[in-house]
C-alpha cells in the first residue's frame, strides 16, 4: 500500500493563498501582506507550535511562487510581530507568545511621526556603540556582507525602489559585526518596520526628491562602512550618529513644514 504524506501547515496555507474559490491559480495583490497573514494564523491557531522550525527561503519561495525579496520582507514583518526569530546561519523559528509584561514595541508603537522619532532616538544610542563595536571587532565576512547589502540599496535605487529590505540589511550585518548577539537579536526583532519610510513617505516627502534623498542615504552608510573597514571606532560611532540623527531631523523638519502622510506597503525590488 502506497503511503501517503501529510501535507505541512506551510504547504495548506500556501495552497490556499495561490488558489480562488474555484480552485484555479491566481496572483494576488499585496502578496507580501497576504503570506505574513497566512503564516501568522498558522502561528496562532497552534498549527506552526513554538520552536518549529519554518521552511527555508528557497522552499517558502516555491510553495508561495513569490521572489525572495518577497519572502524576506514577509518574515521581516512575522520577527516585527514577536511571531518568529532568525538565528543567524540556523534558520526561523517560532516563537512562544510573550508575556503581557515584556519589554515589546510593535506596529501600533509607529503609528505617528513622533513614534518614528522616538523609536530613531532609541536606535541613536544603541546602534552608535554597535557602530563603535563593529569597528573594532569586524571579520572579513562580516565587511563583505555589508558591502553586499550596499550594493544591494544601489541596485535598488535604480530600478525605483525604496530599498528598504537593504538598508536594514545593512544596520543588521553592522549590528552582527558587533560579536554580540544581543545586538543582532535586538535588530532581529525590531524588523524592517524600524526603517522610517516604512512608516511615513519620507521618500515623497523630502524636499530633495526621491533619488537624491535615497542617494544621501547611501553615502551615509558607506560613510559609515568604511569607518568600520579602517577599524576607526571613534568614527564609525560619528558616522553612525550622524545617519540616525540626520533620519531624525528629516522628520521633524517634514513633521514641521506639512502633515507627513501615512506609508503605504512598502515597494520591494
Amino acid at each position: 500500500m502506497e503511503s501517503r504524506k501529510t501535507p505541512s501547515s506551510l504547504e495548506t496555507a500556501s495552497r490556499a493563498l495561490l488558489q480562488d474559490a474555484s480552485g484555479r491559480m491566481r496572483r494576488p495583490r499585496g502578496l507580501v501582506t497576504e503570506i505574513v497573514d497566512s503564516l501568522a494564523a498558522s502561528i496562532r491557531e497552534g498549527r506552526m507550535q513554538p520552536g518549529e522550525k519554518l521552511p527555508t527561503e528557497a522552499e517558502i519561495m516555491v510553495r508561495f511562487d513569490v521572489s525572495r525579496t518577497v519572502v524576506r520582507e514577509s518574515l521581516s514583518r512575522l520577527q516585527a510581530s514577536s511571531l518568529v526569530e532568525t538565528r543567524h546561519g540556523i534558520g526561523t523559528f517560532v516563537l512562544a507568545p510573550h508575556d503581557a509584561g515584556n519589554f515589546k514595541i510593535t506596529a501600533e508603537d509607529f503609528a505617528t511621526v513622533d513614534d518614528v522619532i522616538a523609536v530613531l532616538e532609541l536606535r541613536i544610542s544603541l546602534e552608535t556603540e554597535a557602530a563603535g563595536l563593529a569597528a573594532q571587532r569586524r571579520t572579513h565576512e562580516n565587511l563583505k556582507a555589508m558591502e553586499i547589502a550596499l550594493q544591494a540599496f544601489e541596485d535598488s535605487i535604480d530600478v525605483d525602489s525604496d530599498a528598504v529590505p537593504p538598508d536594514f540589511q545593512f544596520h543588521m550585518e553592522v549590528a552582527r559585526s558587533t560579536g554580540n548577539r544581543h545586538f543582532a537579536d535586538l535588530m532581529t526583532y525590531l524588523g524592517t518596520m524600524i526603517i522610517p519610510r516604512t512608516r511615513v513617505n519620507t521618500t515623497q516627502n523630502a524636499p530633495e526628491g526621491r533619488l537624491n534623498y535615497l542617494q544621501r542615504v547611501h553615502s551615509e552608510h558607506e560613510s559609515i562602512y568604511h569607518a568600520i573597514c579602517n577599524q576607526d571606532a571613534e568614527a564609525a560611532r560619528a558616522a553612525m550618529r550622524t545617519h540616525l540623527s540626520n533620519s531624525r531631523e528629516r522628520l521633524r523638519r517634514g513633521k514641521n513644514a506639512h502633515t507627513m502622510q501615512p506609508a503605504s506597503t512598502p515597494q520591494t525590488a
